[in-house]
């Protein structure tokens, strides 16, 4: 293994399967499906140009913003990744120099530019969204040193703005109305509790680098159970919500996602170390479906001035 390693980092030009392994495909889905989810809140028909958008606002959510993102929070990470997992693409030497910070930089331009076609409300989204990524990882903000805060504006991104600019734009470059505005910040706010999921795999690491994850700061077992009331929290919120919105069907629907969690969160509570992956695997997809369903559920609302009639 050491052999292999300075071989790698020996290297001048990265590897284009490390590239891709920096940008991390596999968390693309998050905000793609909350981008998808507020265009189909919008309840407008996606036909014609709007398909068009649909599938630009996509792709711009996940392999660009998301993987920008990626690229940036393993660039400053890679000192912890030395210690957690020292096979990432950065502390290996596969992506040797200043690749990765290149990577980051490039990729954070090319998402403004690709934003273009959107029209000023995909611009000062996908501006946003990469200020957001910087200040996560980058110094001197750093917003990952404090899971409250970190994982809150991950939230509030990865779900949160991606549904209000999915909505905002299909609905013509406009701010979506107060239900679709009340649905994208619940399911932004139960996101803290998934971030924290992904937060049990990286403690030993994160304690010797000043990285005060909310496994760190409470112990895992403290750390369990706000990850699992914040998650269930948000979803009876919008229980609430379409329930007060006379969408009974939905919010049984999502009840019932919602019971299904909570049973696989009882076994998680046992042993939140070991288990938080699998949790992680099994238990958000009924978290992500949920959110499907609300967007289906809003959809066919009267919307006057913003409000429910």
């Amino acid at each position: 293994m050491t052999v292999s390693y300075q071989v790698r980092a020996n290297a001048s030009r990265p590897e284009p399967r490390a590239v891709l392994t920096l940008l991390k495909p596999v968390t693309w889905f998050p905000p793609m499906w909350a981008f998808t989810c507020g265009a189909i809140s919008a309840g407008v028909p996606l036909t014609g140009d709007r398909l068009w958008t649909l599938a630009l606002g996509i792709g711009l959510t996940g392999p660009l913003v998301c993987a920008s993102s990626q690229a940036v929070n393993d660039w400053f990470d890679r000192h912890v990744d030395a210690i957690n997992e020292p096979d990432r693409p950065i502390p290996s030497g596969r992506i040797p120099g200043q690749w990765g910070l290149g990577i980051a930089i490039g990729w954070s331009v090319l998402c403004v530019l690709a934003a273009l076609p959107l029209g000023v409300t995909g611009v000062v989204a996908v501006t946003v969204a990469l200020l957001f990524s910087w200040a996560y990882s980058a110094p001197p903000v750093r917003l990952k040193q404090n899971g409250w805060w970190g994982n809150l504006a991950v939230g509030l991104t990865y779900e949160g703005l991606a549904w209000v600019t999915g909505a905002g734009i299909l609905l013509g470059n406009v701010m979506p109305p107060a239900p679709l505005l009340l649905l994208a910040l619940c399911w932004s706010i139960g996101a803290h509790g998934i971030m924290t999921l992904n937060d049990f795999k990286a403690i030993a690491g994160d304690r010797r680098m000043g990285v005060r994850s909310l496994p760190v700061q409470l112990g895992a077992r403290g750390a369990a159970w706000v990850a699992c009331g914040v998650m269930l929290l948000a979803q009876c919120v919008v229980i609430a919500l379409l329930i007060a919105w006379q969408r009974p069907l939905h919010a049984l629907a999502i009840g019932a996602l919602v019971l299904a969690q909570a049973g696989l969160m009882r076994w998680f509570l046992q042993q939140p170390v070991p288990r938080a992956l699998y949790l992680s695997a099994f238990g958000v997809p009924f978290y992500v479906s949920g959110m499907m369903i609300s967007a289906f559920a809003v959809r066919a609302l009267p919307f006057v001035d913003g409000s429910v009639r």
